[in-house]
């Protein structure tokens, strides 16, 4: 699998190795994290990670990545996949940064290129939730083109869509 390069961050895919040490909350040989990562929604994409391998596999390139700011090579936070595309290729995804990495556009850049990513992949759909009041996930959601599609009484739940099955 590939990193993911944006003008300002490296998006590094996780490996086994990678997702023991954030479960455990050591960062591993050279690694370098930033105060505060991982979080605990880190942790549980690592053990979803795990998860998956133990099952059917590495879910590569439909896993997680680390956020790597290109200047220092720190990890910021993560994103990724929950999964391979359904059968309808619809794929679900999510997200989180360090608080010192908030506000600076950092997640609104690494979500726009996982999601040419996937689009490059052949996804049709992507969907993503957050909390409903988590005012800032839900702007970075909306300023990279993802539609809020339904709201219940804990998330409110985006999109994406490209190609034939747009709509869907």
């Amino acid at each position: 699998m590939t990193d993911l390069e944006t003008p300002r961050l490296l998006l590094r895919p996780m490996n086994a190795s990678d997702a023991l040490h954030v479960m455990a909350g050591t960062p591993g040989d050279g690694a370098r994290w930033a105060p505060g990562y991982p979080s605990p929604g880190e942790t549980a994409a690592a053990e979803r990670f795990l998860d998956t391998c133990a099952r059917s596999g590495d879910p590569s390139p439909f896993g997680s990545y680390e956020i790597r700011r290109l200047a220092d090579g720190v990890v910021i936070g993560g994103l990724g996949f929950h999964g391979a595309p359904d059968e309808n290729g619809h794929v679900t995804i999510g997200y989180g940064l360090v608080p010192s990495a908030q506000g600076m556009g950092y997640a609104s850049e690494a979500l726009r290129a996982l999601l040419r990513f996937a689009r490059d992949q052949g996804v049709s759909c992507v969907h993503g939730d957050t909390d409903l009041d988590n005012l800032a996930s839900q702007r970075v959601m909306e300023a990279v083109g993802m539609r809020l599609v339904k709201e219940d009484e804990q998330l409110k739940h985006y999109r994406i869509d490209w190609g034939p099955q747009a709509g869907e």
